[in-house]
């Protein structure tokens, strides 16, 4: 679980490449920034350079697959998300292209405010019909992610992670299962994206005294139908979900969804931020003032065993701030 590899996504994408001729990258001025620019340096008559106009290039790629090609667009999540949802939807979805965006800094990555922070992605993503929406963890799934989705006949959208990523698994990322971590089904942790290191942490300090409580990562947020994750959540005293992303849209929102459906009795936790835009800061500062540090999952998963959870210096997350200040400090 120590190592660290450097731009997994760097080496994937240019392998990716070499497998698939039909594979075109697309990018936005970001090339560079989103390990895109080995692909483009070793087949630069398949790469495209659209610049700064990700509503007019989120269309073409609608034409590129249209005519044959497999599009592959990485950016920022914002700009793969947020800022060109109507064509996403109208242009990618609706017509169910075979087109992968790899959207990178999700949530609270970034230091960059409320402009560049995804922390909607996935709500607006999984409420698009015919969209999959895969979140990578570590490394491995960052290498073997555009090999997972190709089957796909639609449209994919992937939380991705840059730089250096730490290495968790050694099992490739596979479309629809979830990986189990840890047995136990007393207090079940849920966990996706780049929070399962953390949750690795505290759960492993847990179970020392807590040896039944579980963590899972999941990774495919949609279809969400894996029958032997969805028996755990269900058949679970308790579960709690962590997620670098608004809880009100995102993986917490999916698993209350399952545990209505399935008229369950288990009780749930949401780790993730709270109801409120976000601002500029630190990785730690961030995780902290928005309630997703590990002090954060130690604590949920705790009260959730009916522990002691007093802890010193733990701000109570989900912070809101100001407009004037939180947006000024994020840009």
């Amino acid at each position: 679980m120590g190592d660290v590899i450097v731009k997994p996504f760097y080496a994937a994408l240019r392998d990716h490449g070499s497998a698939h001729d039909e594979v075109t990258v697309v990018t936005n001025d970001l090339t560079a920034s989103c390990e895109a620019d080995g692909f483009r340096d070793a087949f630069p008559e398949r790469h495209v350079s659209a610049g700064m106009a990700e509503q007019a290039l989120v269309s073409a790629l609608s034409g590129m697959a249209q005519e044959g090609l497999y599009p592959i667009y990485t950016s920022f999540a914002v700009f793969c998300t947020r800022r060109p949802y109507e064509q996403v939807a109208l242009t990618l979805a609706y017509p169910a292209r075979k087109v992968t965006l790899v959207g990178f800094l999700p949530g609270l990555t970034t230091p960059g405010g409320v402009t560049h922070q995804a922390v909607d992605d996935i709500g607006l993503m999984t409420g698009l019909p015919n969209m999959t929406v895969v979140e990578a963890a570590d490394a491995t799934d960052m290498l073997t992610v555009l090999d997972a989705v190709y089957p796909v006949e639609g449209p994919v959208y992937v939380r991705g992670l840059r730089g250096e990523v730490p290495k968790l698994f050694v099992e490739p990322l596979r479309l629809g299962h979830h990986r189990t971590i840890r047995e136990g089904s007393d207090v079940l942790v849920l966990v996706s994206g780049h929070l399962t290191q953390s949750a690795i942490a505290v759960v492993d300090d847990i179970r020392r005294d807590f040896p039944d409580v579980g963590l899972l990562n999941v990774s495919t947020l949609k279809p969400f139908d894996d029958e032997d994750l969805i028996r755990k959540l269900i058949s679970a005293q308790h579960v709690i979900t962590v997620e670098n992303h608004w809880i009100g849209s995102g993986l917490g929102s999916i698993v209350a969804g399952v545990l209505v459906d399935h008229r369950s009795a288990a009780h749930l936790t949401r780790v993730g931020v709270g109801d409120t835009f976000t601002h500029g800061g630190s990785a730690s500062y961030l995780e902290d003032f928005y309630g997703l540090s590990s002090s954060h999952i130690r604590r949920a998963v705790l009260g959730a065993l009916g522990a002691d959870i007093e802890e010193q210096g733990v701000s109570d997350g989900g912070g809101l701030v100001g407009l004037t200040e939180g947006v000024a400090e994020g840009l």
